[in-house]
């Protein structure tokens, strides 16, 4: 657009080739943009809170199991369904005879379709009070197709040791849905899972105590030596000899005594310090969507590099072999398969030695080569040493 500016043309009046060359052009600068912005943000300051956690303060999972009513002919008819209805019809004070419920634990004709048992997970966090309202997922236990319309019928939440920390109930949100039919059918996201919004209410707080001896420990998100350096320098410029580095994941604080009755605005006030965080230099690939990440100081020397895909493919055509006529012979089938092997030229380009990412995204351009091909590329450029990063495979 701005070589069309520069020159006064309208894009109306240029032909498709010079069209094409200046988006090209364009997308490579947006590319380099990209890269550069990304680059300044991760070197932008950001507050201790948010790279790091005061130890103590954390969130607690919670779990349960309950039932699910309310269903449109989607639910289960799994004898799990069956056997976990019966008991809670029995906490109820609904009882039957044991032969009777044995019966109907194990006859497959019981509709149990429109119920599902379900499993229910919920994060407490530490400081959260009784009476307070926290949100839960709710997932199938069972063969239930879908959870569309469904209420969750009121479920105990335990911690680790045991004990009921929250109750959840209410109405189902799945954000998707599925119908069919005999022939068809239509699936959005994922209908065995669920959300309820505030659908837990938290009964029992979890005890936490933080700075009782007098120093608070801050655990860092991204454990790194040099970062525990910059996080301990910006405390001690503030509160002189506080901060103290413990290993690359915990920093260690002294609370001055002058604030020990006033340890949460401490910790606020340690969290609102900026420091600059240290980014390792580290490739991320994940070859299943063929996504590569490439982080900031991630170096590369001059390396010559030639690639070239290799395409095989196989098909079967089977051939019949009739035998003569009076012959006594036997019709059989004879397997053919027709191998195709296709070798692209490869290219050789000589990608010079990098210092930074929009350097290193010059050299990767100026190959030619798709995400996916990256991935090869960057585990022989680690085995042949010139990649000067860790490599990560999702």
């Amino acid at each position: 657009l701005a070589d069309a500016l520069r020159a006064s043309v309208p894009l109306g009046k240029m032909s498709k080739t010079e069209i094409r060359e200046m988006f090209n052009r364009s997308s490579f600068v947006v590319s380099l943009l990209i890269y550069g912005l990304s680059a300044s943000f991760v070197s932008a300051d950001v507050r201790v809170q948010d790279i790091t956690t005061v130890e103590g303060v954390r969130k607690n999972q919670l779990v349960g199991m309950g039932l699910v009513t309310g269903l449109n002919g989607t639910g289960s008819k799994s004898p799990v369904t069956r056997r976990f209805a019966m008991n809670m019809l029995q906490r109820f004070g609904v009882r039957s005879d044991p032969d009777l419920r044995a019966r109907i634990e194990n006859d497959a004709a019981q509709k149990t379709d429109n119920i599902s048992v379900v499993t229910v997970t919920a994060d407490l966090l530490s400081f959260a009070k009784p009476g307070s309202q926290i949100d839960v997922l709710v997932s199938t236990f069972d063969d239930a197709e879908s959870l569309q319309g469904g209420q969750l019928i009121m479920t105990p939440l335990y911690g680790a040791d045991g004990q009921v920390y929250a109750v959840a109930s209410g109405p189902l949100s799945i954000g998707g849905f599925s119908f069919g039919g005999q022939a068809a059918s239509v699936q959005k996201n994922h209908p065995t899972t669920a959300r309820i919004p505030n659908g837990a209410t938290v009964e029992l707080e979890l005890g936490s105590c933080i700075g009782f001896d007098g120093r608070i420990r801050l655990i860092l998100n991204t454990p790194s030596y040099e970062t525990a350096r910059r996080i301990s320098e910006a405390i001690n410029d503030v509160y002189p000899l506080a901060a103290m580095v413990m290993d690359p994941a915990t920093v260690d604080v002294a609370v001055p005594v002058t604030i020990l009755n006033g340890i949460p605005d401490f910790i606020a006030h340690v969290g609102n310090l900026t420091v600059i965080p240290d980014v390792p230099a580290r490739v991320v690939i994940n070859e299943r969507t063929g996504t590569v990440i490439v982080g900031e100081n991630v170096k590369l020397s001059q390396v010559l590099i030639t690639h070239a895909n290799l395409a095989v493919s196989t098909s079967e055509s089977p051939l019949v072999s009739q035998p003569a006529p009076f012959s006594e012979g036997v019709t059989t089938v004879v397997p053919r398969t027709d191998v195709l092997v296709e070798e692209e030229d490869a290219r050789v380009s000589v990608v010079e030695e990098t210092t930074t990412v929009g350097d290193l995204a010059i050299a990767l351009n100026s190959l030619g080569v798709t995400p996916r091909d990256l991935s090869s590329i960057f585990q022989q450029l680690k085995e042949s040493g010139a990649l000067h990063a860790d490599l990560e495979f999702k």
